[in-house]
């Protein structure tokens, strides 16, 4: 029955991922305490911030840079496409994979929440503290790619 305990307890007093998967939970918890008001959750605030700085964009580009899988991209942005934040775009291709835009709906659905992701901010921030704020902006700064095994 004590085979393994070494390595279960390793795992749980050491595990990196475990402790980010943790604090991703708490400070999505604090964005979409706040932005639930507006019907918005903190990842589609993400989508939304980047099809507005990017678009027109295509899905797979998306997904590539949030690193998202294609059914939680495709979930997300048909909710948002169906409240009107984005819109599909011809562009002359196959019609597969149209890019996508922000409306104007949306634009100002993101001026209306400004107020209160400032307010989510400031929590998380007091929440992490200065030195944790930096060290996550320096962090999310560097380049995402897996290092090699």
């Amino acid at each position: 029955m004590n085979q393994g305990n070494e390595i279960i307890d390793q795992i749980a007093q050491e595990c990196l991922l475990m402790r980010v998967r943790k604090l991703d939970r708490v400070l999505t918890g604090i964005y979409d305490a706040e932005l639930r008001p507006f019907g918005l959750k903190a990842s589609q605030t993400n989508l939304l911030v980047l099809v507005a700085k990017a678009g027109p964009i295509r899905r797979i580009e998306i997904g590539k840079r949030l690193r998202l899988d294609p059914s939680t991209l495709t979930r997300n942005l048909k909710i948002m496409l169906t409240n009107g934040w984005i819109q599909e775009i011809a562009d002359g291709e196959d019609g597969r994979g149209l890019p996508v835009q922000i409306t104007v709906q949306g634009r100002a659905l993101l001026k209306q929440i400004g107020p209160s992701w400032r307010k989510a901010q400031t929590r998380t921030e007091k929440f992490l503290g200065d030195d944790g704020a930096t060290l996550l902006r320096r962090l999310a700064a560097n380049r995402m790619e897996v290092p090699s095994g």
